[in-house]
């Protein structure tokens, strides 16, 4: 488990994410609905309770208590305005695998109001750099649907490559959707 914070632009922390942030992604999962409609799977209504995020979150964190996940979420630093963190966004490395293949999955969203920021790309590099030094990850890969040109953008920018097209890859917003898959070697040291 990496237990790393980031600063990833003034005011903006990416930090493990924690039961604790069940209210704060429930929050930040209803003002982003229409934003993430069309990159993400239906979902039950209770997805976006509180109840709906605790139950997200302590399986998720099972999963890294497992080692085949690390989740973090953005949040803002309270100012004078604000007297608590408000949920900015997530990156998730999923499906860590070690042994010879040493890679994982690369995920992530941010809220409909901190977009076009660079925060995106600024977690990514993050956890680019957090899976090669803290975990010694070799590889990871991401998929966006093939006119997410944004998150391409950003995967690109961040040093990603595009490999393939896996057709009806993800079940996103009602349909089998085709993804263009990414992958950013991270280093060529031995598992």
């Amino acid at each position: 488990m990496i237990t790393t914070s980031v600063r990833l632009a003034p005011g903006i922390l990416m930090r493990p994410a924690e039961v604790a942030d069940a209210a704060g992604f429930s929050r930040a999962y209803v003002r982003s609905l229409e934003h993430l409609r069309r990159t993400e799977p239906v979902r039950a209504e209770g997805f976006y309770t509180e109840a709906g995020q605790r139950a997200r979150l302590r399986s998720v964190l099972a999963e890294r208590d497992a080692g085949r996940a690390m989740p973090w979420v953005l949040v803002s630093e309270p100012d004078g305005d604000r007297g608590e963190p408000e949920v900015a966004g997530a990156i998730t490395l999923s499906q860590i695998a070690y042994g010879p293949l040493r890679s994982a999955s690369v995920g992530y969203w941010i809220d409909a109001g901190h977009l076009r920021r660079g925060l995106a790309s600024a977690a990514v590099r993050a956890v680019c750099a957090l899976a090669d030094e803290e975990l010694g990850l070799h590889r990871l890969e991401a998929g966006t649907l093939l006119d997410n040109v944004a998150s391409q953008r950003v995967l690109t920018g961040c040093g990603f490559t595009p490999y393939g097209t896996a057709e009806r890859y993800l079940h996103i917003d009602g349909a089998w959707r085709d993804h263009r898959l990414f992958q950013k070697i991270l280093n060529d040291r031995r598992p």
